[in-house]
């Protein structure tokens, strides 16, 4: 059985509600056992359909699909985790 954290402390300052889709849409894709705490989410499941790659597929769709693919982005975190962050967004200054 793998086990997966997910990161989301900075998803969670956009809407709570993204924080319960997100859950419910892993636990729909993986059929995994997902627990949602403070600021992250942990897949527990088998090896294939709950592996780090398949989970930052599904965080990628996930995204997309909310229209936040310009806000944020899935990075790899240590010890088998994956963390959603916010993009930083540089303004160029006109003189």
């Amino acid at each position: 059985m793998t086990e997966t954290k997910i990161e989301i402390s900075e998803l969670k300052t956009e809407d709570s509600d993204l924080v319960k889709e997100l859950a419910k849409y892993i636990e729909d894709k993986t059929n995994a056992k997902v627990e949602t705490g403070i600021a992250e989410i942990t897949v527990k499941g088998e090896d294939r359909t709950a592996s780090r790659v398949y989970l930052r597929v599904l965080l990628r769709k996930f995204i997309h699909s909310k229209d936040l693919k310009e806000q944020f982005r899935v990075t790899g975190g240590k010890d088998n985790a994956l963390i959603v962050k916010e993009k930083k967004v540089y303004v160029e200054e006109e003189e």
